[in-house]
């Protein structure tokens, strides 16, 4: 039922908020019921003056009763399975992506105060909060979706919030094979890469998929072993036995207590792990990353937003100069050359589908350039009539330079069928 236009929600929700007078009551000690049935009370002495029917009433109360105590219009969003992602720009104006396409919503808040109100109870679930001294704040929901908001002054159309949802159901690499994002030999060959504990980066542009690639990567990793997780905002949602998951701090109003990746992924070094995993490198965590790498550390994952697998390993250098190490570039490429091991690239599409394109090997430094072998890739052959992005999965042939100290066990589990390898000889091997 849509609301009639006549109606003055704003008026509405500011007359609301005086009636409740929401700084005397003490909501605190009201559940979230007890609140509701308070506001609607309210609402609905309000709402008899007018002259609306009980369907308009109806749905003028759900929206008002949203905003005032709720979470508004991301309420319902936020429980739309369908919906990867919210991405608000300002009170009039919502976006989602559904099934990979971004469309126009058709939910509205009433005004800016409605949103502020809105994002206010949406961060103190949180913890972190958002003014104009601090106009920006990334946070993690309970359900692991991560919620960005931005707000005036550095934003000109109001409060700006994205939130990246998370499924509820924990995806494996099979559940990923099934939706078409890679194929079952490029799966058996992950699944051998992670349990040889090859060092691993996913890289690709954002949505493409990192995150769950991540988490389904380290759902391969053996029970027995000790994984530390580090992350910016903490995402990743691991079922493992040992399991430490360390998440970054950002400065308090007092712009102290700042504790960065670097600092974590530092520590982590001291927690005897096994394997760790960053959630995304960014900045000069890269050079610890690549040190832990190097360093007993092997079977590691991270990942790092790039437009292609050469691309991923320029911006390690630049991240690892980020650190302020007065490092040559020469040793810099020999660092990850050796760090690295695999990087597997993902693809997002204009049809909504994701992909991995591509699953490259580092297998060195000649000349001072680190030389990468491809092993996968995806053919993209057009699109259909529904504009479905066409195309098929290819094995390149060149045998994995790690396979030479694999037993033949090893190299080909049960579960996946890894695709006959050519000869030594047909390697194509590219500088990057």
């Amino acid at each position: 039922m849509s609301i009639p236009d006549g109606v003055d929600l704003r008026a509405l929700h500011e007359g609301l908020i005086q009636r409740l007078d929401l700084r005397r009551t003490d909501v605190n000690r009201m559940s979230d019921q007890e609140l509701w049935q308070f506001a609607q009370r309210h609402l609905r002495a309000m709402l008899e003056l007018r002259p609306l029917d009980a369907a308009q009433r109806a749905a003028i109360e759900r929206q008002l009763l949203q905003e005032v105590v709720g979470l508004g219009a991301i309420e319902e969003l936020l429980a739309d399975e369908e919906i990867s992602e919210i991405m608000i720009n300002g009170p009039g104006d919502v976006f989602v992506e559904r099934r990979g396409r971004i469309e126009h919503s058709t939910r509205r808040f009433s005004s800016v105060q409605a949103l502020m109100g809105v994002i206010e109870r949406l961060l103190q679930r949180t913890g972190r909060r958002v003014d104009e001294s601090s106009p920006m704040v990334d946070a993690r929901l309970s359900d692991g979706s991560r919620v960005n908001v931005v707000v005036p002054p550095l934003t000109l159309s109001g409060p700006v919030v994205t939130i990246r949802k998370f499924g509820r159901e924990r995806m494996s690499l099979m559940d990923l094979v099934n939706r078409g994002t890679l194929s079952r030999e490029m799966a058996g060959f992950l699944r051998i890469a992670v349990q040889a504990r090859r060092n691993i980066v996913v890289s690709g542009g954002t949505g493409t998929g990192k995150t769950t690639l991540l988490n389904c990567l380290s759902g391969l990793i053996p029970a027995a072993e000790r994984i530390i997780t580090i992350e910016d905002s903490a995402e990743l949602r691991l079922c493992h036995q040992n399991l430490v998951a360390l998440e970054a701090r950002p400065r308090n109003a007092e712009g102290a207590g700042v504790i960065e990746i670097r600092d974590l992924v530092r520590n982590a070094l001291r927690m005897r792990p096994d394997r760790i995993v960053v959630g995304e490198c960014r900045g000069g965590e890269a050079l610890d990353m690549l040190q832990a790498m190097n360093t007993g550390h092997d079977g590691s994952l991270t990942t790092a937003h790039a437009n292609s697998p050469r691309d991923v390993l320029t911006r390690l250098e630049v991240m690892t100069m980020m650190a302020g190490m007065e490092l040559p570039l020469l040793a810099i490429r020999e660092q990850i050359a050796s760090a690295v091991n695999l990087v597997v690239h993902l693809g997002r599409f204009s049809c909504g589908s994701r992909r991995i394109v591509s699953i490259v090997e580092v297998t060195g430094v000649e000349s001072g350039r680190i030389q990468t072998q491809e092993l996968f890739r995806y053919h993209r052959q057009g699109t259909d009539a529904s504009g479905q992005v066409q195309g098929f999965f290819q094995s390149s042939g060149n045998e994995p330079c790690f396979f030479e100290d694999l037993a033949p066990g090893e190299k080909s589990p049960p579960e996946h069928a890894i695709p006959k390898l050519m000869p030594a000889e047909h390697r194509m091997v590219s500088p990057c």
